[in-house]
């Protein structure tokens, strides 16, 4: 990633300012808590985690680490990788801001795995919600990736007869391909809005013994990101409207990708 400012300009700075001391906090909330189940009669379990009435410590660590997330994922935005394609829409921020978010979220199932691995097989006391906070967390890493799928471009698309049309045919596939996109979502919202607002309101659980909102967050949030992915796909519309045609090829793209590849490596 180079350090040029993408969108946050002069920002930059108190973002990432933002961003350290939530990070602080967190930790040191965290570290309150792991300490309290050793010193206290009545320590604070994974369960209450996902449910925190009446505890505003608990409160207090979910906020801080939703806004160190949130300031993570904003700072890392302004920051444009080797391999990624330029920003040519202001949607495309949000697309940015949700895919740095899946980055950090992946890190998180990581964790959540190997602490899994070392609690079973070293201490032989496995946990009943690793698994299950993986899970959970992986269906909104891929949501969002989805997201920034759609704003790099990257999504699967076949070049054989696109590269064959004139300028004005593409642009007309361009924008069925849109409405397409648009009648799927259309479809997606009208069928299943008030189901996932049942589940939503009622925080549906995932009926294990941890019993995690899964279903009542997730399902939403399909609904949202498939909005989201909707938005960036007509943005992408207006972005490329003017672009002189392109044309593609399995080697070009291929040299490209191993040009892009070892900068990568040597910015590293």
């Amino acid at each position: 990633m180079n350090g040029e400012s993408v969108w946050l300009g002069s920002l930059r700075g108190p973002i990432k300012s933002a961003m350290f001391i939530f990070m602080a906090l967190t930790a040191a909330i965290y570290a309150w808590l792991v300490l309290a189940q050793f010193t206290t009669v009545d320590p604070i379990g994974m369960h209450e985690m996902i449910r925190p009435t009446g505890r505003p410590i608990v409160w207090a660590l979910l906020v801080c680490l939703g806004l160190a997330l949130l300031f993570s994922a904003l700072w890392m935005s302004d920051i444009k990788g080797v391999i990624e394609v330029e920003r040519s829409g202001p949607f495309d921020i949000v697309s940015l801001v949700l895919g740095r978010l899946a980055m950090l979220a992946t890190v998180f199932i990581v964790i959540t795995m190997s602490f899994e691995v070392v609690a079973r097989y070293v201490f032989n006391g496995g946990t009943l919600w690793a698994n299950e906070l993986s899970l959970w967390i992986a269906a909104f890493v891929f949501l969002f990736a989805g997201l920034y799928a759609m704003q790099q471009r990257s999504h699967i698309r076949i070049y054989v007869i696109y590269d064959l049309m004139p300028r004005w045919m593409q642009k007309s596939a361009d924008t069925l391909s849109v409405l397409l996109i648009w009648a799927f979502i259309f479809c997606l919202v009208w069928g299943g809005y008030a189901d996932a607002e049942k589940r939503l309101l009622t925080l549906e659980g995932y009926g294990s013994a941890w019993d995690p909102p899964i279903p009542g967050t997730v399902k939403t949030t399909v609904l949202i990101v498939a909005i989201l992915v909707g938005l960036q796909a007509l943005s992408n519309l207006i972005a490329d409207w003017n672009k002189a045609p392109e044309h593609h090829s399995a080697d070009d793209i291929d040299e490209h990708e191993i040009e892009n590849i070892r900068k990568t490596l040597e910015d590293k």
